[in-house]
């Protein structure tokens, strides 16, 4: 045993000078590697423009070589080094809806922020288009602190996330492995991984319900495979309401079908998942090591949402008292997009925590 070890260290050892080795190779590799995004340049929010706040468009490069595209937001008359937040979600929509509002308005109560659009989504990179993957998504968020750490107007011990939707899952599961992501929002959070796998309400909780899951969406592969073709997907929301849908669909419908929130980049405004995009959301969970996060966590849901039920399981995972679930009263789902948001709270917990 004790040869073993010795022997491991060694090893160990080799692999971090080899790494200091090379460095300056992999910074040249990686400053070749960013791709060039075709990215708008007018104003195509669905939001109005803050004039607290300066704005640009900026690109980065994940750990999987996907270059990223965001929205930056510096505040006006800034001086020093300032905290920053990078923001993304809710789960199929892009940097110009809820993200960007997030991001616009925390910068104009003192943050440096971003509004980034995951991988394979909006005017990102990564091929096939509007497909999800748990880690890389997750890595997208440790990317943007990668870019953020890097600013020369960012403080890099003071940068924190806020993920919406299925990206406060994400987001949540980057806390877990970043220990660079001092404070953490999770936003009327899903678990992805938690509704691909076992349906709303764990409805369909078993190994037969899986694997009816898993043979549909490998028949699709298949098919593609033997075809040379892709299978489109089918939208997740109809294009008019017929009024006995359940009421988180018409939730969702009055903010991604209306000019409430309508994004023609926005895949649950304007398109559809890849059939086949939640195999790898069955097979590997996420949040499995949250209650192991030290640094602090803020997460808000509505009281009425139908995805209420996430935040607060996830709650009673968490540890230490540096938690905190904030219940918003009467507000649902999409309140928490747009309506109801309470960024007084979350500029208090950024405050606090990003010190």
């Amino acid at each position: 045993m004790k040869d073993f070890k010795s022997m491991a260290i060694t090893t160990l050892a080799g692999i971090i000078m080899l790494a200091g080795c090379t460095d300056s190779e992999s910074k040249t590799k990686t400053e070749n590697s960013m791709q060039t995004l075709n990215l708008t340049q007018e104003w195509d929010k669905v939001f109005p423009q803050s004039d607290k706040v300066n704005h640009s468009k900026i690109t980065f490069s994940n750990r999987y070589g996907i270059t990223l595209a965001a929205d930056m937001y510096v505040p006006k008359n800034a001086t020093g080094k300032l905290p920053a937040i990078a923001v993304s979600g809710p789960f199929g929509a892009v940097k110009e809806q809820a993200s960007g509002l997030y991001a616009q308005t925390m910068a104009e109560r003192g943050f440096l922020t971003i509004a980034f659009d995951p991988s394979y989504t909006g005017e990102s990179a990564g091929e096939p288009r509007n497909t999800a993957s748990p880690d890389i998504n997750t890595e997208d968020f440790s990317a943007a602190v990668d870019f953020l750490s890097a600013q020369p107007n960012v403080d890099a011990g003071r940068i924190g996330i806020i993920g919406i939707c299925g990206f406060g899952g994400m987001g949540l599961n980057a806390a877990a492995m970043d220990t660079r992501i001092k404070a953490t929002v999770a936003s009327t959070m899903y678990d992805m991984s938690r509704v691909n796998a076992n349906g709303y309400f764990d409805a369909e909780n078993s190994a037969e319900a899986r694997n009816a899951k898993r043979k549909a969406m490998n028949g699709i592969r298949t098919r593609d495979a033997q075809s040379g073709t892709v299978t489109p997907g089918t939208p997740g929301l109809p294009d008019s309401i017929k009024g006995d849908e359940p009421q988180f669909v018409k939730d969702y419908f009055d903010y991604y079908k209306t000019d409430r929130g309508f994004h023609p980049r926005s895949i649950n405004s304007n398109g559809a998942w890849a059939p086949t995009m939640a195999l790898s959301f069955i097979n590997m969970p996420l949040l499995s090591y949250i209650n192991e996060i030290d640094r602090a966590v803020l997460l808000v849901h509505g009281e009425k949402a139908h995805s209420y039920y996430f935040s607060e399981d996830t709650y009673k995972r968490l540890t230490g008292d540096n938690k905190e679930l904030m219940v918003i009263p009467d507000a649902n789902h999409t309140d928490l997009y747009d309506r109801k948001v309470p960024f007084d709270k979350m500029e208090e917990f950024f405050k606090k925590h990003l010190k």
